[in-house]
């Protein structure tokens, strides 16, 4: 339950951020295709075990990050498109006034990231450390 709600809050807080700046620079309309894929590729490459843990690690590879991050630049742009197109992008009728849902890119950028930040975290966890087992035979 505890790395559920990690990857949720990191991705809700990376694609928040991101939909944040798209939402301040007015990105709306057909930057959602490249906004929504950023926040997944960023979630995917933070999410889960980040990019740069696999850089010591002489058992993976930063591959695996990187792979991550494209997945989630496939799947931002897929839930972006799932709302757009099938959903038919409805109207979010808030503070006083009314948008696309996919216009208020703070909002639907978090939503994105945070489902997709579950899932990843759930799927590849930090490695635990391995603890020194002193109490056994020593190899010659």
């Amino acid at each position: 339950m505890g790395r559920l709600l990690l990857g949720l809050i990191k991705g809700a807080v990376i694609g928040g951020g991101v939909g944040y700046g798209a939402y301040h620079l007015g990105l709306a309309g057909g930057w959602g295709w490249i906004v929504y894929g950023v926040v997944g590729l960023l979630v995917g490459l933070v999410a889960g075990r980040p990019f740069w843990s696999h850089l010591g690690d002489p058992e993976s590879t930063i591959w695996v990050g990187v792979l991550k991050g494209l997945v989630g630049y496939g799947v931002g742009v897929g839930i972006y498109a799932l709302v757009h197109k099938v959903a038919g992008d409805p109207q979010v009728a808030a503070f006083g006034c009314s948008h696309r849902l996919t216009d208020w890119s703070f909002v639907f950028g978090g939503g994105v990231g945070a489902i997709y930040g579950a899932w990843v975290e759930l799927d590849d966890p930090p490695r635990k450390k391995a603890k020194d087992e002193g109490g056994g035979a020593t190899k010659a």
